[in-house]
């Protein structure tokens, strides 16, 4: 390395999820690259996508491809995390959702905190507004004006606590490789979307594992969503059961209240009680899409 170059690499992997969206992707990538401190490599996974598009990056490229088995719906989430995982090299692990850009300093203060402790430690999601106009505009100065913070993001400890598991999210999240293997990575008995990261957050507390919410941004790219995510009822449903039976209390609350209020599920929270009305139609599920930046 001369002494032109600012940045160094660190002993770490970062590791993406993708389906699609791959000018997503390369604006992660154009993020990593610009990065204070850039890992040993990173890890990507396609989920149910053969062929993808050609992507550069100056880090090195592992490349893996898995599928969903013809008896589960959805996408294959829990197992392409554990599979980036166990392909990982390195003693530390940077999870990113292909949504997000990391900000110059991310992969420093993830690695610094991991260095002081064990925990589970989450970074800041900030959320774009709009689309990007440029594929690889990544500057922090830009993204940050660009941004606002999610509304429950706030207020949160900037210490280790053993009482945030439930506020985990795993936009962007970092952790040693030997406690992902010691809690037996995520549950894939979770099938595509919703719940798996809390179980995972949960499994992490039984651990008796801090969780830790840092300063360090990462940058959630715009792009359409559901609200309520219709485009995932049945397996928000089947996870929500699949959570309670495990932990007694259920997440994604503010979803499924969503579908009582559409009559699509009957639920009783203070019971074990979930049932499906009725599926709601394609009319009801494209109503539900909007171009809200999350």
């Amino acid at each position: 390395m001369t002494k032109e170059e600012p940045w160094t690499v660190g002993d770490f992997s970062v590791l993406v999820l993708v389906h699609g969206r791959a000018d997503h992707l390369r604006r992660l990538l154009a993020g990593v690259n610009a990065s204070k401190l850039r890992p040993a490599e990173v890890v990507i996974v396609y989920m149910n996508d053969p062929c993808p598009a050609p992507i550069r990056c100056d880090v090195p490229l592992r490349i893996i491809h898995i599928s969903s088995s013809q008896s589960r719906s959805g996408l294959p989430l829990s197992q392409a995390r554990n599979t980036a995982a166990a392909a990982a090299r390195t003693p530390n692990l940077i999870f990113l959702d292909v949504d997000s850009i990391p900000s110059a300093a991310l992969f420093g203060t993830f690695i610094q905190v991991l260095n002081e402790e064990t925990v589970l430690a989450m970074a800041e999601p900030r959320y774009l507004t709009k689309p990007l106009e440029s594929t690889l505009l990544v500057e922090d100065k830009s993204l940050l004006a660009a941004s606002i913070r999610h509304h429950t993001r706030e207020g949160l400890p900037t210490e280790s606590t053993m009482s945030g598991h439930a506020m985990f999210w795993s936009l962007g999240f970092a952790i040693h490789a030997t406690v992902f293997a010691e809690v037996g990575g995520f549950d894939e008995s979770y099938t595509g979307y919703g719940g798996e990261d809390t179980d995972f957050a949960f499994r992490i507390r039984e651990a008796k594992i801090p969780v830790r919410f840092i300063e360090a941004p990462v940058f959630h790219q715009h792009h359409g969503v559901y609200n309520p995510p219709l485009n995932h009822f049945l397996e928000i449903v089947q996870n929500a059961r699949l959570f309670h039976s495990r932990w007694g209390v259920w997440p994604m609350e503010g979803w499924l209240r969503a579908f009582v209020q559409l009559d699509l599920i009957s639920w009783i929270p203070s019971q074990s009680s979930l049932t499906v009305r009725r599926i709601p139609t394609a009319e009801e599920v494209r109503a539900a899409h909007n171009s809200a930046a999350y």
